[in-house]
């Protein structure tokens, strides 16, 4: 059986620490077909995993499961069968917007070179959507005043799309080399005088120049609404209004609304009653939901979206991320946890875990902080 691979085993993210070199030998260090030399190597590495990973059981349902290696497991459903027991769609979209969103609250401003190949180990994972930078004014996100650099400088991969968020920075982006825009709208007033300084009817107006621009430009513009599910000025949010907000974006040419629960107070039950009203008006087709993890039910809200038939999920790397305007709001749901959870339920998402979870080390290291994914945190022993 194989072991994680080296970089996977490295202690401590964001705190250094060395890393274990793989072994070739496909057994496990108390697999009696093991040659006691291969045996011996193995002991340090699996000192470095928790005792759930050191049994050999649940090792190779991980193997199995997550790297498609090993041997079965009784018991293990094939993803088909999942799919076909639960009614899940066959295929989850990742839209990874740990770049932008999982870093745009940071204090300590990254550097570009390190936003950079961020953004480049990320497109190496089998992600088709990166969301990588806003093109807003420096004054209010200053994280983000090297979009231009950013957008320059990494390297587009074939078969990823790499969206940025802008509102009346638009040539600005195109100019850079954006070539897929978002616009962030609200579904709480109060939440957008605070987040975009206008009211929800002013940022409606904005956005349709910004659509219309793109549509004579052929640039695809997807469309947020935040708060989806709860606003830390207004409380609870009437799912009408999400409703109406949406089929407004969608009206005016947004190809996809990501509905986000900006403050993490979501539950299954206030998630299904807000899509219901969504879906009222507008293609499930064209939804995706965007949740963070105040509360811990993010993953809980989006079993619940896709078993309602969304396959468009947002997520970061890490659990990064935020909100300057909502106090007490948490990171993203963990792109790894996310991947951990689709894999184990047979849904197909093109993306490999494990060059996720690099990508969270190596980010994470970058900007000295610890990862808030519960699966990278079970790898690495943290």
């Amino acid at each position: 059986m194989l072991l994680l691979p080296g970089s996977l085993l490295t202690p401590g993210l964001g705190c250094g620490g060395g890393g274990v070199t793989a072994s070739p030998e496909p057994h496990c260090s108390c697999d009696p077909r093991q040659p006691k030399a291969a045996a011996a190597a193995a002991a340090p590495a699996m000192g470095n995993m928790p005792s759930a990973v050191k049994h050999c059981l649940s090792y190779q349902h991980l193997l199995r499961e997550h790297l498609g290696v090993g041997d079965p497991v009784a018991g293990a459903l094939e993803p088909a069968q999942v799919t076909q027991l639960s009614g899940f769609p066959e295929y989850v979209k990742i839209v990874e917007v740990g770049p932008r969103d999982g870093l745009q609250n940071e204090k300590v401003i990254v550097p570009t070179d390190i936003k950079i190949e961020f953004i480049n180990q990320l497109s190496k994972t089998g992600l088709s959507v990166i969301e990588v930078t806003s093109f807003v004014s420096s004054k209010w996100v200053p994280q983000m005043a090297d979009q231009t650099e950013v957008m320059k400088g990494i390297y587009q991969y074939p078969g990823v799309r790499y969206p940025v968020l802008t509102l009346q920075g638009f040539h600005h982006a195109i100019a850079a080399g954006a070539t897929e825009v978002s616009v962030f709208g609200a579904a709480s007033e109060s939440f957008s005088k605070k987040n975009i300084n206008c009211s929800i009817e002013e940022s409606m107006e904005r956005f349709e120049a910004v659509v219309k621009s793109a549509r004579h430009m052929n640039v695809p513009v997807r469309g947020y609404v935040s708060c989806a599910l709860g606003c830390p000025y207004e409380g609870q949010i009437a799912p009408e209004k999400v409703a109406e907000v949406s089929k407004q974006l969608y009206s005016m040419g947004c190809y996809e609304i990501s509905l986000g629960d900006t403050i993490g107070v979501g539950t299954p039950g206030s998630m299904k009653r807000m899509l219901e009203s969504v879906m009222k008006e507008i293609p499930i087709s064209a939804l995706a939901v965007h949740c963070h993890d105040t509360y811990g039910q993010a993953l809980a809200n989006i079993l619940t979206a896709l078993q309602m038939g969304i396959n468009v999920v947002d997520s970061a790397v890490s659990g990064l991320g935020g909100c300057p305007y909502a106090k007490g709001a948490s990171g993203n749901v963990a792109t790894e946890d996310l991947i951990y959870m689709l894999n184990g339920i047979g849904l197909n998402t093109g993306v490999n875990l494990y060059k996720v979870m690099e990508a969270g080390n190596f980010i994470c290291r970058a900007i000295n902080k610890t990862t808030n994914s519960k699966v990278a945190q079970a790898s690495f022993g943290v």
